[in-house]
């Protein structure tokens, strides 16, 4: 995994919404704040990480196990010209490919990221004419916004300076490298840093907050977007504003802005951005707010607010089993929870040792020097009362989502169950979907995100099999797939939960758009024990005779092993699905979703098909693991 300063690498690409102009007017920040705030900070700026005159902080990370790998990293990055990523930015505008400018973009800011490890860890001096040499070059760049979020070419042009997660992670990365280096860079080339940092963060940003211009899409947006860009914004000021009642301009802001983001939550915590932003955007959460509470210090804790503990728990409660977690909406399959984002909310909340299944501290790449240069006495939030239930279940009742966990006796056999609705952060069309795990392996499962192109977030989002309910196992009524939007949700009826069963029932017939559907009711029995079975029951009703198919998505193989039985299997994993349709004649189909996607197999729609039309029918699926 790369290794950033600051902030993590995007998880493929990024979300390429209007972040930019925006109907919001301006929220007043009360001056009273400011100047409460501005009491608490230091006389100086003052970046995360230490400066490399700590030689002892310094000298205790040398004993990383990726230092020599940095080094070498660095002494190559010494050896070469700096990169430019402004030869690739028209290639969005003009193919709606993101990835090879990103590539480049990207590369810039880990040669950067190398050389400035390398010369804290070695303090002589070597890496200092790359480094100036790297800033310089990412100084002069055209624009610091994604070319995928400059659309109309405002920034590439130079007719207006946005704020997006690129602009503000690098203005981020800058701000630490000064506070890191100091007087190791010339004076000329930190006055450059400075006057980077005032063009194309901090003076849009004040513009934007006291009125002089519109609010960016992402201040008031409840997404990963707020967090991040917040947390970038706010750690280049605290790195670099002169003033303490400057610097305490951005905190305040940021303190009323990050509401926001919290509100994209449910009351339960559950995230519908999907595991994988979790990381990203709580994990910028996390890091604006410690740099906020280590640079007051400790009398601003925005991880002390109320509405911060249930979704700093949606990591350990979203553990499906081992290894295994949700790929719900543009979640990467196989995504794990940042291992130092979830040790640090431990240690906030108490809550010991995180379990197995994290992203292992070998893997870490991500939030380097903040995480490395922690304090060592974290203080824990004290007003949480909120600890994680990780038992036979989690039910994220306002999310609508239950994660069923076997008994000893039923070994590994899990399932995920989603009511929720269409219109979620990052959504699919997947109201009433399901995964179903067995062994080691997600044998009916999630498709997850596919790789992102213009298209992805445009008008033809659900061209997509991956994104749309064709790549869902959901039913397809009178042919036609689920529609997006909010009024497309779960209706819960019942939910029932013991150690020997759970049973989750929910009306699903808003989701499609079918005039003649009176009813489509989907209830799934997960039981426990020696004899473990998922059981999803569909019965529905229209007033007229209709088409009707249910689907089961997989990674995995499958074979027909009688007329109503067929088994999948991924290697040694396997499940039995037994199909009753109450008589009815039906076909099993088969198609592979051949979006791009990150998996190296494509999933399969194996569809269960009803030969003749229906007003009314009763579909049942009985899934139990098979050897």
């Amino acid at each position: 995994m790369r290794r950033r300063l600051i902030c993590p690498l995007l998880m493929g690409a990024i979300l390429a919404f209007a972040a930019t102009r925006h109907a919001f007017a301006a929220e007043a920040i009360d001056p009273v704040r400011i100047k409460e705030i501005a009491a608490m900070l230091p006389a100086q700026p003052a970046g995360i990480g230490r400066p490399v005159s700590d030689r002892a902080a310094w000298q205790k990370l040398a004993q990383r196990p990726w230092v020599a790998e940095t080094i070498k990293a660095a002494e190559k990055a010494a050896a070469t010209e700096p990169l430019n990523p402004d030869e690739l930015y028209m290639d969005y505008s003009k193919t709606g490919n993101r990835d090879r400018w990103q590539k480049v973009y990207f590369g810039q800011r880990e040669r950067l990221n190398a050389l400035v490890l390398a010369e804290g860890i070695q303090n002589d001096g070597r890496f200092v004419p790359a480094i100036e040499k790297t800033l310089a070059a990412i100084c002069a760049e055209r624009t610091w916004v994604f070319s995928a979020h400059d659309g109309r070419l405002v920034n590439w042009k130079g007719t207006l300076i946005e704020i997006d997660l690129g602009a503000a992670m690098t203005a981020w990365d800058l701000a630490t490298v000064s506070h890191i280096l100091r007087d190791k860079l010339a004076p000329e080339t930190r006055a450059l840093i400075r006057r980077n940092l005032e063009l194309r963060v901090l003076n849009p940003f004040r513009d934007m907050v006291e009125g002089r211009r519109p609010l960016a899409g992402w201040m008031t947006v409840t997404n990963n977007w707020n967090a991040v860009c917040l947390a970038g914004v706010t750690g280049a000021a605290l790195g670099s504003v002169a003033t303490p009642e400057d610097r305490a301009f951005f905190v305040a802001a940021a303190e009323h802005y990050i509401s926001y983001f919290l509100k994209g939550f449910t009351p339960d915590g559950y995230c519908s951005e999907g595991l994988g932003y979790w990381n990203y955007g709580f994990g910028n959460f996390v890091m604006l707010t410690e740099t906020v509470r280590q640079s007051t210090g400790g009398k601003l804790d925005l991880m002390a607010l109320p509405q911060a503990a249930a979704p700093a728990m949606f990591a350990v409660q979203s553990q499906i089993i081992g290894d295994i977690y949700p790929s719900i909406a543009d979640c990467s399959p196989g995504a794990l929870p940042s291992e130092p984002l979830v040790a640090y909310i431990s240690r906030r909340f108490g809550l010991g040792n995180p379990p197995a299944g994290f992203e292992k501290p070998s893997r870490v790449g991500y939030y380097l020097i903040f995480y490395e240069f922690l304090p060592t006495d974290l203080p824990p939030v004290a007003a949480s009362k909120i600890k994680p239930t990780v038992g036979l279940r989690t039910w994220f009742a306002d999310g609508g989502v239950l994660i069923c966990r076997p008994d000893a006796a039923a070994g590994t056999f899990a399932a995920c169950l989603k009511g929720g609705h269409n219109a979620e952060h990052h959504n699919h069309n997947d109201v009433g979907s399901f995964s179903v795990i067995s062994g080691k392996s997600v044998l009916i499962c999630d498709p997850g995100a596919e790789v992102y192109t213009a298209r992805t977030f445009s008008g033809k989002r659900y061209d997509s099999d991956v994104l749309n309910s064709f790549g869902h196992a959901v039913p397809i009524v009178a042919g036609k797939l689920q529609r997006p939007g909010a009024a497309a949700r779960a209706k819960i009826l019942r939910d029932e939960m013991t150690d020997a069963a759970d049973t989750l029932a929910m009306d699903i017939a808003s989701a499609y758009p079918v005039p003649a559907l009176k009813r489509l009711e989907r209830t799934f029995t997960y039981r426990r024990g020696a004899a473990p079975c998922l059981v999803v029951r569909d019965e529905i009703e229209l007033s007229s005779p209709e088409t009707f198919e249910t689907a089961l998505i997989t990674w995995g193989k499958w074979e027909k092993l009688s007329e109503t039985e067929f088994r999948i299997a991924d290697g040694a994993d396997a499940v039995r699905v037994t199909i009753d349709t109450g008589g009815r004649a039906f076909e099993i189909t088969e198609k592979v979703l051949e979006a791009d996607v990150h998996t190296k197999t494509h999933a399969r729609h194996i569809g269960i098909v009803l030969k003749d039309p229906i007003e009314k029918a009763v579909v049942i699926l009985t899934i139990t693991p098979a050897k």
